[in-house]
């Protein structure tokens, strides 16, 4: 099995659990009767009972459910166990906490990440952290750890000023004296701009610096992550609205390439990327679309205003366009992948 199938199922996985037990744990507490927890869909590979409710691993991973009694109010049999039976403030509260859960796991994954690997700074020192190969850096026989002593005869004493030396001499030959296990050389390196990245460059990146915060700063490190993440994809999101701009969507295809790309540079890019997919997949969820989380509150809020439920013929309704807006929406984001990924869109 690829790597990239592994990290696949892991990581939506991970995400489909965790989304699913909001609804199921919340569910049980506010005394509803969950008929089936299914991680997966399509037929059962693993299946078995425990009191009232059957649990279940499905053949496709990429999704989960929660059967819970009365979620149609004309087919409820459960009684005052129904969803349908429940105070408001219940069912909103089941209908969160899903994508609730989604928002609170990167917490614990950032946090996981500062405690047990450290937190990353970028150095200031002008030395070589990534020589990337083919580029001119790695051809000229720089390596990683080098440091940099001069260009020309300019004094290099700091990365930002190796950086700026580089840009502005796009095409020239530069001779770049460097130090390698304490004995000098020196090299000519040519800076090339590059489109991809839309600067002049050598191929190189700087190094960084690793401090080991503690069981608490870690916390606080993760919250402060986890809150700056849900401000910047929001300030996105608000601006792909304002500008109805779609470009930078991912579908399926897009998020299941990144996953197995993530996967080969190790655990912690991982985790990392883990945290952000379950940051992205708390917020889309909210959004007020019927057949999403966020449309399901929607029709709750309508009905505490109206002070009676809506009609099963009109919930049926909103339910169909919203399932036809979110294919639509992936229809548009596969084909955003597939020119992507091979056309180099």
């Amino acid at each position: 099995m690829s790597l990239t199938v592994v990290a696949v199922i892991c990581v939506f996985g991970l995400l489909v659990l965790v989304h699913e037990l909001g609804h199921f744990v919340t569910a049980k507490l506010t005394g509803m009767r969950v008929d089936e927890f299914a991680i997966g869909f399509g037929p059962k590979l693993i299946s078995f009972q425990r009191g009232e409710t059957v649990y279940s691993i499905r053949c496709i991973p990429l999704g989960g459910f929660n059967n819970i009694a009365g979620m149609d109010a004309e087919n409820n049999t459960a009684g005052d166990r129904g969803y349908c039976r429940k105070s408001i403030p219940a069912r909103m509260l089941v209908i969160l906490a899903g994508s609730g859960m989604n928002l609170i796991l990167p917490v614990f994954l950032f946090f996981s990440i500062f405690f047990f690997s450290g937190v990353t700074t970028p150095s200031t020192e002008p030395i070589l952290g990534t020589v990337l190969p083919g580029k001119p850096a790695a051809m000229a026989g720089l390596q990683d750890g080098d440091r940099i002593l001069r260009i020309g005869d300019t004094a290099i004493n700091n990365w930002t000023g190796f950086v700026d030396s580089v840009r502005s001499n796009e095409g020239k030959q530069l001779t770049i004296y460097y130090e390698r296990d304490g004995v000098e050389k020196s090299t000519v390196v040519t800076p090339v701009y590059d489109a991809e990245n839309k600067r002049v460059m050598v191929g190189v990146t700087g190094g960084v610096e690793t401090s080991h915060p503690g069981f608490f700063e870690s916390i606080g490190l993760a919250v402060q992550k986890t809150g700056a993440v849900i401000y910047a994809m929001l300030a996105e999101l608000l601006r792909l609205v304002a500008q109805l701009s779609g470009e930078n969507l991912a579908g399926p295809v897009g998020v299941v390439q990144m996953t197995g790309e993530v996967a080969k540079m190790g655990l912690v890019p991982l985790v990392n990327f883990t945290a952000f997919l379950s940051l992205n997949l708390g917020i889309i969820n909210l959004f007020p679309i019927p057949a999403l989380d966020g449309g399901h509150f929607l029709m709750l809020l309508v009905e505490a205003v109206r002070r009676k439920p809506l009609s099963p013929k009109f919930l049926q309704y909103t339910q169909t366009v919203g399932i036809a807006l979110l294919l639509v929406l992936m229809v548009y984001a596969t084909k955003n992948d597939i020119v992507r990924i091979f056309f180099g869109g």
